[in-house]
């Protein structure tokens, strides 16, 4: 059976900065009007932006959550642009950003149906409870990530730290499926 390429797709990353100082953000507030901020549900403000498509969540701490990119540099141009945007407005950010990727959940298609019941037996670190939820959540050691196996064959993996990581998962995964026979092509 010829090994079928698998196409991946990242559907989000998590990006986290540090700015090392404390940010007013009700003076951020003042100076934006895409940005949402109401304290008394939620400490942080959110940053939206257009290009890239993300999400950043500003602290008084001076730390921030950017999420909705699609790869890793995408995540750190946006943290960068919302920087450079506060900045040209007058808010002083006196250094650069430290700028560190969280989390990366990816999705794929293997190409085949996989047996879930026989991969409950033969696979180690899984949990599958159909009545619950429909697909196989398998904890993967190395690299240390979660899988979501359906019985189509599509997966979601999350917990990576880069997208080497996820292409090295999904293609560790693969593999093992063949080798174990738990995986049908059409």
């Amino acid at each position: 059976m010829p090994k079928r390429k698998v196409v991946i797709n990242i559907e989000n990353v998590v990006a986290s900065a540090t700015l090392d100082q404390k940010i007013d953000l009700s003076a951020i507030m003042k100076v934006f009007r895409n940005v949402e901020y109401r304290p008394k549900q939620f400490p942080g403000l959110v940053f939206r932006l257009k290009r890239p498509k993300t999400a950043t969540l500003i602290f008084a701490s001076g730390k921030m959550v950017c999420t909705g990119s699609k790869s890793e540099q995408q995540a750190r141009s946006a943290v960068k642009k919302v920087v450079r945007e506060l900045q040209n407005n007058g808010i002083i950010i006196l250094s650069k950003p430290k700028i560190v990727i969280q989390n990366i959940v990816a999705s794929a298609n293997l190409g085949g149906s996989i047996d879930l019941e026989e991969a409950v037996r033969r696979m180690e670190n899984v949990m599958y409870e159909p009545e619950q939820f429909p697909g196989l959540i398998y904890r993967m050691e190395d690299p240390k990530v979660v899988m979501l196996l359906f019985a189509s064959g599509k997966l979601v993996c999350t917990g990576a730290k880069n997208e080497q990581m996820v292409r090295e998962a999904v293609e560790k995964l693969h593999k093992m499926l063949e080798e174990e026979g738990l995986i049908y092509y059409e």
